[in-house]
C-alpha cells in the first residue's frame, strides 16, 4: 500500500520519500549506500545507523541499515507465532532514525505520514521535540489493522530512552502496557484507516480493540480511505501470468482462462459449471470458522448438494489447513491448495466466476478490488472495505456489482452462494453485464491518493 500511493502522489508532483527497515530478507540489488551516518541512543547506549537508497517510480526509498533488521530472517519473528523478544527496541531504533535523517538530509518536511503500529512513537517524538527543524511538521497516523497495535511490557519502555507519557500506555495498573500505535493514535494530527466503514466500525467495542474510546474521542480527527490496487500489476488486458488476456469489451480470454484453471486443479472442464474462488490466509479472521463447522459445514454442504466447483489456496492456522484438506480428498469438486503463488492467485482471479470473502472483518481487503477488476462477482460480508467497494446486487440492480451478506454464520454463507447461484441461472448475458459493470469499478490508486493529498493539505493548514 505504501509503495502504491508514494507512486500514486509522486506522479502528481509531491517529494515523497519513504523510509523503512532494510530486512536481512531484503533484495538489495540496485541499492547504493547513503553517505552519512546517524546515532540514535537506547537506554545506556548508542546505536549507529546506516541507510541504503534507491529511487523506484519517481519515489526515493531509505532503507535503515542496522543489525537488528539485517541479521534477522524474518520480520516480526521467525515465525508468525513466535515475535522478537527484542521488537520494540528495533522499531524504536526505526522511529530515532526516521526523525533523525530528514534533518541530516537538510530536506524540509510539511507530513510525516505513519503507517502503523511499528512507527507509532514518531508522533509523540516530533510533537515533544523542541527542535525547530520540527516546529511545523504535521504527522499522520494511520491504521492498516487496529488488532495489531505493538504492546510490550511498559518496563520496556525504559530501554527506548523516551521519556514516559500517559499517551504511551493502554490499560490500567497490572494491565498497563506500552502501546506503539495507542501512542502515534494519540499524538498524530489527522488519523484515518483503510476504508470509511472500517473508520466507523473501530469507534465501536467490537471492532475497537481496547481503543474504541480514544478512537471516539478523536473522531473529528479520523478519516477512511479504500486503499486502491496496482493497475498495471492487476490488468487483464496485460497480466504477464496469463496466457488468454480479456477486457470489460472481449471477455472471451476469461473463459479460456477458467478452462485453464479447472484442467490445472484437476476440476471438470465445462464452462457451464460456475466456479468459486477463495485465496486467503486461513484465519478465524476471514471466516473459515463459520465455513468449516457443524457436521456437515457450509462449504461441505456448498460442493456436495449445490451444483458448483471450489478453489481454496492459502495457509494459515494448522487446524484448518487439516480440515480443508480432509474435504478436498473427498469431494472432487474442491480443490484445496496449501500453498502462496502469486501465479496462481492471478490465474485464478481471472478464472473465477465469484469469489467468497466471509471475513469476520476487514479493514479494506484487496482481494474483492482484483476480483472487481478481473470480472470475477464477489461474495463478501458486509464489513469495512468490502462494505465500501460492493454494491449488492439485489440492493442496486441497476449498479450492483456483488453480493453482500450480514450474518457470519454457516447458514448466513451458505445463503449468500445460493444468491450468487441464482444470479448464474439467469443466464450468460446477465453474468455479462454484471462482469462488466464490476470491470468497470474504478479502484486506481489515483483516485485514493487525490484523497490522501487533500488530507495532507488539510492537516498542514491545521494550528
Amino acid at each position: 500500500m505504501v509503495g502504491a500511493l508514494s507512486g500514486a502522489l509522486a506522479s502528481f508532483g509531491l517529494d515523497v520519500r519513504v523510509i523503512l527497515p532494510l530486512y536481512g530478507s531484503t533484495d538489495r540489488s540496485g541499492f547504493s549506500t547513503l553517505d552519512l551516518s546517524l546515532t540514535v541512543t537506547l537506554l545506556g547506549r548508542s546505536e549507529v545507523v546506516r541507510f541504503q537508497t534507491t529511487t523506484l517510480a519517481g519515489v526515493i526509498y531509505y532503507f535503515v541499515d542496522h543489525r537488528l533488521f539485517t541479521e534477522r530472517k524474518g520480520i516480526y519473528g521467525d515465525s508468525s507465532h513466535e515475535p522478537y523478544g527484542d521488537n520494540l527496541a528495533r522499531y524504536t531504533i526505526l522511529n530515532k532514525a526516521a526523525m533523525e535523517l530528514p534533518k541530516a538530509l537538510d530536506w524540509p518536511i510539511d507530513i510525516m505520514h505513519c503507517h502503523d503500529w511499528t512507527v507509532g512513537f514518531l508522533p509523540y517524538l516530533i510533537k515533544s521535540s523542541t527542535d525547530v527543524f520540527y516546529r511545523d511538521v504535521k504527522t499522520i497516523m494511520t491504521i492498516h489493522n487496529l488488532a495489531y497495535q505493538g504492546e510490550f511490557s511498559r518496563l520496556e519502555l525504559l530501554e527506548c530512552d523516551i521519556l514516559p507519557d500517559p499517551r504511551l500506555f493502554s490499560g490500567i495498573g497490572p494491565t498497563k502496557r506500552t502501546n506503539m500505535l495507542k501512542a502515534g493514535l494519540a499524538c498524530a494530527d489527522a488519523l484515518s484507516t483503510v476504508s470509511p466503514t472500517y473508520a466507523q466500525e473501530i469507534q465501536g467495542p467490537e471492532y475497537g480493540c481496547g481503543l474504541d474510546g480514544l478512537l471516539r474521542d478523536r473522531s473529528a480527527q479520523l478519516v477512511g480511505i479504500i486503499n486502491g490496487i496496482d493497475y498495471e500489476e492487476w490488468n487483464p488486458e496485460r497480466d504477464t501470468f496469463l496466457t488468454h488476456h480479456f477486457s470489460a469489451d472481449t471477455l472471451e480470454g476469461k473463459q479460456h482462462t477458467k478452462e485453464e484453471i479447472q484442467r490445472y486443479f484437476g476440476l471438470e472442464v465445462d464452462p457451464t459449471i460456475p466456479l468459486f474462488s477463495m485465496i486467503s490466509r486461513l484465519a478465524s479472521q476471514k471466516g473459515f470458522v463459520e465455513l468449516l463447522e457443524g457436521h456437515p459445514s457450509a462449504l461441505e454442504t456448498m460442493v456436495q448438494s449445490r451444483r458448483m466447483q471450489m478453489i481454496v489456496i492459502g495457509t494459515g492456522d494448522s487446524a484448518i489447513e487439516a480440515e480443508l484438506r480432509q474435504l478436498g480428498e473427498r469431494y472432487p469438486n474442491l480443490s484445496v491448495n496449501i500453498l502462496f503463488s502469486n501465479k496462481l492467485a492471478h490465474l485464478v482471479e481471472a478464472g473465477s466466476d465469484f469469489f467468497l470473502m466471509p471475513s469476520r472483518y476487514e479493514p479494506c481487503g484487496l482481494n474483492q478490488l482484483y476480483s472487481l477488476r478481473y470480472g470475477t462477482i464477489p461474495v463478501a460480508r458486509r464489513t469495512g472495505g468490502l462494505n465500501d467497494s460492493i454494491i449488492d446486487l439485489e440492493a442496486d440492480g441497476e449498479r450492483g456489482t456483488g453480493i453482500l451478506f450480514d450474518q457470519l454464520t454457516g447458514h448466513g454463507i451458505l445463503e449468500a452462494v445460493d444468491r450468487a447461484l441464482a444470479w448464474w441461472e439467469k443466464g450468460e448475458e446477465s453474468m455479462r453485464t454484471i462482469r462488466v459493470r464490476a470491470m468497470k469499478w474504478d479502484s486506481s490508486w489515483q483516485h485514493s491518493a487525490t484523497l490522501y493529498q487533500e488530507l495532507y493539505r488539510r492537516t498542514k493548514r491545521r494550528p
